[in-house]
């Protein structure tokens, strides 16, 4: 068999080393080859990338890329060369700006374009050769969603009537469309069912637009029918398709029957909700007026078909009725209002003193079963709050919260702010540190307020460190200082807040004198409140409650063995009498001064020696 001409001399090109020129020009005839053609598809817009599946040769002089118009002839749009890295595109309309051929001659087509679906050659050409390998493009645009237009504005029963046109813009290829009623495919049937499909072609862009147009008859079972359309269309990886959105017609026949509804839909109603009651029949043109009957009313409520209640109370519960004007056909439903009070006692701010008792109540009245939870400081109490002793750490935020959990939304809460104050009380401690060059003091404080603390030491002594506090909490917190007493010295710890001052002491021995520390647990007896005031007159008054207390008895005695006497003896004695008693009265005061003095300077001697 002979080959045709154009073929015999590509042939001719490959075998023998023909003049670049030439063998270019034989190139562009060379028919295609009618089998294995490589397809790329490529969605519009987007950018097409097509690989030059041919090896590169050696000897290779440039590449170029070239495309076939609909009567065959090449339109050469690109070019690379090997050798001096260059590229050059030619001047192509339809391609400006748009392409890209990169060093392994794959070229890139940006925006495309239905127009770009063609037949597309890459070319390597060598000395005494020219290879060509074809890609086939192919561009696909999917439809914008489906719509439903010109929707008639109601449907009548018994009568053909056009129901609308769906229209699905920008497609290509074209697809198809498919109309749909309450998910089933609606098959044309003569004067039920009728459709038409129409398809136009944008001459600029290409692409498509499909028309479809319903006419229908209803039937009354059609008044609440969802009709939808589908358009399906092919990409780039098969079928698909578009759905619009669903659309109900009113259907016009008679009322036969009133439904009540209470919008808006929920499974239950608290205090200070809206609520619309909605009656509706279920023929049309739907009623435009209703009587509607409220609890508490004998009379219906002339309305459209709407009653609108605001701010709802629970007085609000009860039966509610609609009825057409002429009440000849009526439906009604059941509103229950739930609510829910809560009253604390005491709440706000309170004030105690530490160990009073405070009774705390957190009462609920409720339309269901409610669930009543007790949070202090942000954290959920086990236990509701009960204080028959106060104590510091009973001082906090109080909430007493409650919510009906089947009613969402409804949820009551009140807050106590309980205050404990109470009146400063040191324990002070001492403790020979490890070096046995120095002695840790510690206060231990109480009080609410927070009572400030001053340290007072009697004797020589440095004190090694400033005071140093311990964190507040629970009322409770401590004040420490450390010594180097040289002698027997007295620390002294005061606490004052606005209820009281306190004063406790301690003696400490001299750091070269051992003696046993106290712990930090002792008991309160041992700590001394001074007031040296009152301490003082405290110690007069009872001196001399006790010097009159003796002078009494020896005058008594005294006068009881004077009576016994006889004779004129007894006589000077009743007459020097009076002499007697005061020089004996000042003795004894005397004595009993340095016996009560005696006692003070031991007692303070063991103390300072303690």
């Amino acid at each position: 068999m002979m080959e045709p001409p154009a073929a015999a001399a590509c042939a001719s090109c490959r075998r023998s080393p023909l003049p670049l020129l030439l063998c270019l020009l034989l190139a562009a005839l060379c028919p295609p080859p009618a089998l294995g053609l490589y397809t790329v598809n490529a969605v519009y817009g987007d950018t097409i990338t097509m690989p030059c599946r041919l090896e590169v040769p050696d000897g290779l002089m440039f590449g170029k890329w070239k495309y076939e118009m609909p009567n065959g002839s090449p339109v050469f749009i690109a070019f690379r060369s090997s050798t001096k890295k260059n590229v050059q595109y030619d001047d192509v309309p339809d391609y400006k700006d748009r392409l890209n051929l990169s060093e392994n001659y794959t070229l890139s087509i940006k925006n495309a374009r239905i127009s770009d679906e063609k037949r597309f050659v890459c070319m390597l050409v060598t000395e005494d050769d020219v290879s060509e390998e074809p890609t086939v493009v192919k561009v696909f645009k999917a439809p914008s969603q489906p719509e439903i237009l010109h929707q008639a504005r109601f449907l009548e029963t018994e009568k053909l009537q056009m129901l609308g046109e769906c229209v699905a813009r920008d497609s290509y290829p074209e697809g198809n469309v498919t109309w749909y009623k309450n998910g089933r495919v609606l098959q044309p049937v003569e004067d039920v069912v009728v459709i038409n499909l129409q398809k136009i072609v944008d001459k600029t862009t290409g692409l498509f637009t499909m028309t479809s147009s319903l006419q229908y008859m209803p039937t009354k079972e059609d008044a609440n029918a969802k009709f939808s359309c589908v358009v399906t269309y092919y990409g780039p990886s098969g079928q698909k398709t578009i759905q619009s959105e669903p659309i109900v017609f009113d259907v016009h026949y008679p009322t036969e029957k009133v439904t009540i509804q209470v919008l808006p839909q929920s499974s239950t109603i608290k205090e200070g909700d809206n609520i619309t009651l909605k009656c509706s029949g279920n023929g049309n043109p739907p009623p435009q007026e209703f009587l509607f009957y409220v609890p508490g009313e004998t009379e219906g409520i002339r309305s459209s078909d709407t009653y609108i209640m605001t701010d709802v109370r629970r007085n609000a519960t009860g039966e509610y009725k609609c009825s057409l004007t002429d009440k000849s056909m009526m439906d009604s439903t059941t509103i229950t209002v739930h609510y829910l009070d809560l009253q604390l006692t005491p709440s706000g701010e309170v004030t105690k003193q530490i160990g009073e008792a405070l009774p705390v109540s957190c009462t609920i009245s409720s339309s269901r079963n409610a669930t009543v939870f007790w949070i202090k400081d942000n954290t959920r109490m086990q236990t509701s709050p009960s204080f028959s002793s106060l104590q510091y750490q009973d001082a906090g935020n109080y909430i007493c919260e409650t919510t009906l959990q089947e009613v969402e939304g409804l949820k009551k809460r009140k807050t106590l702010k309980l205050i404990v104050e109470g009146k400063p009380q040191i324990k002070m401690t001492k403790k020979t540190n490890t070096n046995k060059m120095s002695k840790t003091i510690v206060c231990h404080v109480e009080g609410f307020p927070k009572p400030a603390v001053q340290w007072t030491v009697t004797g020589s002594g440095s004190i090694i460190n400033k005071a140093k506090e311990t964190k507040y909490v629970n009322g409770k917190f401590s004040s420490k200082i450390v010594i180097a007493p040289e002698e027997n010295v007295t620390l002294t710890c005061i606490a004052e807040n606005q209820l009281e001052r306190t004063v406790t002491s301690l003696n400490v021995s001299a750091i070269n004198i051992p003696e046993y520390d106290e712990t930090e647990d002792r008991n309160g007896d041992n700590s001394e409140k001074v007031n040296d005031q009152a301490k003082l007159i405290v110690g007069i008054v009872v001196g001399l409650l006790l010097v009159a207390l003796i002078a009494g008895v020896v005058y008594w005695l005294y006068v009881k063995k004077s009576n016994d006497a006889k004779g004129k003896s007894e006589k000077a004695a009743a007459q020097n009498f009076p002499s007697l008693p005061r020089t004996a009265s000042k003795h004894v005061d005397k004595d009993l001064g340095n016996i009560e003095e005696n006692k003070k300077l031991e007692e303070n001697n063991h103390k300072s020696e303690t």
